[in-house]
């Protein structure tokens, strides 16, 4: 009999079969939904947040800058207030001056060393396009000397001619200076301000989370700041390492420009491995112009072996277990944040990933540093007498942003 309960029962699994319901699909289907839901939501954060700090890379750079430089510097701070006594002001102000004076030097003998090298590193290039002129007409290409005599005239003029340019142009660049002495001045006072009571204000932001995800947080943060320390300190240790190398290879081969070049190769070895690459480029082309090509293929030999050294004993055995990011990681992460945001993308890329890689893997049960003791919850203020009467236990000392 048509329409009995049997009929429409069977009609309705019937259409269950044709629209399934959510629990019906398969569970992988669900949860690879779910992730990519998240994921979709967590690079749109990431995007916005990207667009509001590319609006004002003038105060959120040297900041960054900033919080690199407190990782850094935060055991001088340490030292200065448990062992030499300091107030935790004068300890921050002192390691600050310190720091001013250190780079304020360090640019004063490098300027000195260019200005009374340029001139005779300017009359050996001129030697040298003269001789790879007469190369070029006398070798076995056979060029006509009239011309290419005549094309170096012109290169010559060229640039003479655009020196009143270039110096409109730097007139021009008057803002950018002031940009840049804004964003040092930034730098600087925030550089103080984390060092002297950097864990106020981390307590500050930690109050405006949810109460109940306030200490897993706090825990994972100082997780990630004790990894972003042990990079900081590790990259400044092999940074000095490479300039050093690099220096005395140049000053064996007596070119001109040695604390200049070690200078730049210590500031660009603070992006890894290819920071060293980039670096090397400067002291071959001097090395090039000054004593021709056979000291620049030394040169270029001796960068080779320090970054040889570097990528394959340094960084692996010098980061180890407080960064852990594999070398080609740190390529992408590193090309990637080049891509991205510029230079600053380059600089912060590693440091950030490695916070990250730290503080999310506390999250996720597995803790890079299970030796950290907890400190106070987030949320309840630390005194300075109690952070000075604490022992200085180093695996808590790192432990926190000072």
């Amino acid at each position: 009999m048509p329409g009995t309960l049997s009929d429409r029962q069977s009609s309705q699994d019937d259409g269950a079969r044709l629209h399934p319901r959510q629990g019906d699909l398969p569970y992988p289907i669900v949860v690879a939904a779910w992730w990519s839901l998240c994921l979709i939501l967590i690079a749109g954060g990431v995007w916005v947040l990207a667009k509001i700090a590319g609006s004002v890379p003038v105060v959120l750079i040297p900041v960054a800058v900033a919080v690199l430089l407190s990782a850094l510097l935060s055991p001088v701070t340490g030292f200065l207030t448990r062992r030499a006594r300091f107030p935790r002001l004068a300890a921050a102000l002192a390691t600050v001056v310190a720091l001013i004076a250190v780079i304020v030097g360090g640019i004063s003998l490098a300027a000195q060393q260019v200005v009374s090298d340029l001139p005779q590193l300017q009359s050996k290039a001129m030697a040298g396009i003269d001789q790879i002129v007469v190369w070029l007409s006398d070798g076995p290409l056979h060029l006509d000397e009239t011309r290419m005599n005549a094309v170096v005239d012109k290169i010559k003029t060229s640039t003479s001619e655009h020196s009143n340019e270039l110096a409109s142009g730097a007139f021009h660049a008057g803002g950018q200076v002031v940009d840049i002495f804004a964003g040092l001045i930034i730098t600087l006072l925030a550089l103080f301000f984390f060092l002297y009571e950097g864990r106020k204000i981390w307590t500050f932001f930690a109050r405006l989370l949810p109460a109940a995800a306030r200490d897993r947080v706090d825990a994972a943060a100082r997780r990630g700041w004790v990894s972003l320390g042990a990079f900081t300190h590790t990259q400044a240790l092999v940074a000095l390492i490479n300039a050093v190398c690099v220096g005395v290879g140049a000053a064996v081969l007596g070119l001109p420009f040695v604390l200049p070049i070690v200078i730049i190769v210590f500031i660009a070895s603070f992006v890894p491995i290819v920071g060293a690459i980039v670096s090397g480029i400067l002291p071959a082309l001097i090395a090039l112009v000054d004593n021709g090509i056979w000291h620049a293929v030394i040169m270029v030999a001796i960068v080779v072996v320090v970054h040889f050294v570097e990528s394959h004993v340094l960084q692996p055995f010098l980061m180890g277990h407080a960064v852990a990011l594999h070398p080609l990681a740190v390529i992408v992460i590193v090309a990637s944040g080049t891509y991205l945001f510029g230079v600053a993308g380059a600089l912060f890329a590693v440091p950030v990933a490695a916070a990250l890689n730290a503080g999310i893997r506390y999250l996720l049960g597995n803790d890079m540093f299970p030796h950290l003791a907890d400190g106070p919850p987030a949320g309840e203020k630390e005194s300075d007498d109690d952070s000075e009467a604490r022992p200085a236990d180093s695996a808590q000392a790192r432990s926190r942003p000072e």
